[in-house]
């Protein structure tokens, strides 16, 4: 299995989509010999599918067709080199998941054929137990909270602990917490912008482009801040680095 769950697409003054990652993934693209992705891209409420595809494709230097362009979208997934899958909104992507019938090909694409499955923001989201600790709202009056559950322990992407001036609601941290506090047994992994984990095999490794680290919440336990990812050896079947 090799996952590359990113935090966002696009760092401030990156004009590249997935630029700061762009090294990493190009070396999994080589070492594979891939020349070519799907694309899944309904997380993009108010964006063209299409375009985004072709910035995918220079970014990357493969073919990357939409899926949305598929007769049978499971058979796309099936045929699949890479799976590629779009930030924007999580509710609206983990239903169309579900609706579209692709979890478990999906899955089963990942999980028993190995083919590798990049994520950013929502795609990252969608890659976990669930969509619980996504910071996005419901925009569907039907929503479907388990997701595809091929990394271990829920993620919070776009993860940021600034206090705002004037903002008297809860902080992400306290929202966390209280998601810990609900379901004591979960942690959940905050990945700041610009960062990204990379399972390969039964290898874990962390990269943060601006040299931030992550947090991990958990009950109970006070939260810290790490630079690698030996802190989530308790929690993933993974060889940590």
């Amino acid at each position: 299995m090799e996952l590359f769950l990113l935090s966002n697409g696009k760092l401030s003054g990156e004009s590249e989509l997935l630029g700061y990652a762009k090294s990493h993934l190009l070396a999994m693209i080589a070492r594979r010999g891939i020349t070519s992705a799907v694309f899944i891209p309904y997380a993009m409420i108010r964006s063209d599918y299409d375009q985004r595809a072709q910035d995918l494709a220079q970014t990357l230097g493969i073919k990357v067709t939409s899926i949305h362009h598929a007769e049978s979208p499971a058979a796309a997934i099936e045929q699949a080199e890479c799976i590629l899958v779009s930030g924007g909104n999580t509710w609206m992507l983990n239903q169309m998941l579900h609706e579209k019938g692709l979890i478990v090909p999906i899955q089963r694409a990942v999980g028993e054929r190995s083919i590798p499955y990049v994520g950013w923001s929502a795609g990252c989201n969608v890659a976990t137990p669930s969509i619980r600790t996504t910071n996005d709202m419901p925009v569907r009056n039907s929503v479907v909270l388990p997701a595809l559950s091929l990394f271990p322990v829920q993620i919070n992407p776009h993860y940021i602990d600034a206090h705002i001036s004037g903002h008297m609601g809860e902080t992400r941290d306290e929202r966390l917490a209280e998601f810990c506090a609900v379901n004591p047994s979960e942690s959940v992994v905050a990945l700041r912008e610009g960062s990204l984990l990379h399972v390969e095999g039964n290898d874990l490794r962390y990269f943060s482009a601006r040299d931030q680290g992550f947090k991990v919440f958990r009950h109970g336990v006070e939260t810290q801040e790490y630079q690698d990812t030996q802190a989530l050896s308790p929690l993933v079947p993974f060889t940590c680095h």
